[in-house]
């Protein structure tokens, strides 16, 4: 049968399709984005086209048992963990990550613990030779395990192999950036190849009941590169972060079909590859700053994981017209709340002043819970007295200068009081949570103001005891108004 080739513009952004080139994507308003792509198309006209009889399928009731899906454990309790209890079969995973993060690390120990544990496990290279990853392999410690290697781009010719034998547990592609399929008449990489290639990996899938994991590049900002159908096309999406100068890294779940979206596995980047880190808050306080100004824990909840973690704040004279505001691993539209509630509502005057904003560890904070730590790290700074080092805090900041309550109250006082914690900061409406039972001395805060109050009076004691000329560096900066 004749077939002619059928010229489209496709955007290299958004994936969005022109019949002409132009020089701005309506679609994401990104400039000189579109690339000239071609498919086959059959010659015959529609009219003589055999139309396809449809097939009956089978209606189901609303009442009826419901099977849960059979879930293979990977071996890895914090893969487990951010998955919703292990892999589905025949589910598809997209994971994304900066380069270097350590993604074909982590995949090329979860491949080897399948193999050991019976299963057939097939990881498929795009990027790499056969023996670049078995160097790995033997870095890490698991050439004895029976993983099936190759290095190959063709999807067609995967699917064959793959096909071919007792249908395999686990498959690992790295990278469907470098995958091409012939059924369409592009280069490895464009919106075109990476959404036909991840569609008949898809299929071959959900026909064979693999679990396959997708491996994706990220773009500068930080999204994955390619097109976003691909995101709605696969069942789970999960995200592989950390600092480069850190040697913890998180794996949390974007999109999850199977499980929460809120959970987080937790990793430290050793010599041998990754290891599982079972009690992150124990992690991230390992370096803390005891009696430094400035410091102050944060009892924050992952999904059903309570974590601990360390909130650095430094708060300095400013030279410059418009101060700076630099925070890393929190909301910067966040930190702009809670500074104009301590000026609005507690009179403490940051307009001449750098405000920085840390979060130790490398971890990324995104509950609002975190606004109390927050706020007594940046007066602790401001007036130079150090928190109490046994104290954690938590509570979320209404505009009104207000602490309000948040969920999940007992656990993190749980977690603080097994660290070895004794008092807690907590919003006035919690005094009745467990926090007895915990064993800690519980103290309420029910305004903003009393918070600044009673770190103010800290700082006063301290500057009684410090000479004149520390006394002179450390002039008042709360400025309190009447009424």
């Amino acid at each position: 049968m004749a077939r002619a080739a059928v010229l489209s513009f496709v955007c290299q952004n958004c994936g969005a399709a022109y019949n002409k080139w132009q020089g701005k994507c309506e679609s994401c308003n990104e400039w000189n984005s579109l690339s000239e792509e071609g498919s086959e198309a059959t010659s015959v006209p529609a009219n003589l086209r055999a139309k396809r009889k449809g097939r009956l399928i089978k209606l189901e009731t609303l009442t009826g048992a419901s099977e849960d899906a059979p879930r293979l454990p990977s071996g890895m309790a914090e893969l487990d963990r951010v998955t919703g209890g292990g892999l589905v079969r025949g589910s598809v995973i997209l994971m994304a990550g900066d380069p270097g993060i350590g993604k074909s690390t982590l995949l090329t120990q979860a491949t080897s613990l399948m193999a050991r544990a019976g299963h057939r496990a097939v990881y498929i290279s795009g990027e790499e030779a056969i023996g670049q990853v078995r160097l790995r392999a033997e870095r890490l410690g698991l050439s004895d395990a029976a993983v099936q290697l190759a290095a190959e781009t063709s999807v067609e010719d995967i699917i064959a192999t793959l096909s071919e034998g007792t249908p395999p547990r686990l498959v690992v592609i790295d990278s469907i950036q470098t995958m091409w399929t012939d059924t369409v008449e592009s280069a490895p990489g464009t919106v075109t190849q990476v959404r036909a290639s991840a569609q008949a990996l898809i299929r071959f899938a959900k026909r064979s009941g693999a679990a396959l994991i997708l491996v994706g590049h990220v773009t500068k900002d930080g999204q994955i590169a390619g097109p976003r159908v691909v995101e709605h096309m696969v069942d789970a999406v999960l995200s592989f972060e950390g600092e480069g100068s850190q040697q913890f890294r998180v794996l949390r779940a974007v999109k999850n079909r199977f499980g929460p979206t809120d959970e987080i596995g937790v990793f430290e980047m050793t010599g041998l590859g990754l290891r599982e880190v079972s009690n992150p808050s124990e992690l991230f306080l390992s370096e803390r700053d005891l009696g430094s100004p400035g410091t102050a824990v944060f009892a924050g909840i992952e999904g059903t994981r309570p974590v601990l973690v360390e909130l650095q704040a430094l708060v300095a004279p400013t030279s410059l017209g418009t101060p700076r505001r630099a925070v890393v691993g929190w909301d910067p539209s966040r930190l702009s709340m809670v500074l104009a509630v301590l000026e609005a509502h507690c009179g403490v005057k940051l307009g001449g002043h750098d405000v920085y904003l840390n979060v130790a560890g490398g971890l990324r904070i995104n509950e609002p819970a975190a606004d109390m730590a927050a706020a007594a790290a940046l007066v602790s700074s401001l007036v130079n007295a150090p928190l109490p080092v046994d104290a954690v805090y938590f509570g979320e900041i209404s505009l009104s200068g207000a602490v309000r309550p948040v969920a999940q109250t007992s656990a993190r006082l749980k977690e603080a009081a097994k660290l070895g914690f004794a008092r807690a900061v907590v919003p006035e409406t919690a005094r009745g949570d467990s926090g007895s039972d915990a064993g800690l001395s519980l103290t309420s805060v029910g305004s903003l103001t009393s918070l600044v109050a009673d770190i103010a009076a800290n700082g006063q004691n301290i500057g009684r005891k410090a000479t004149a000329g520390e006394k002179a560096q450390q002039t008042p900066k709360l400025v309190r108004r009447e009424g």
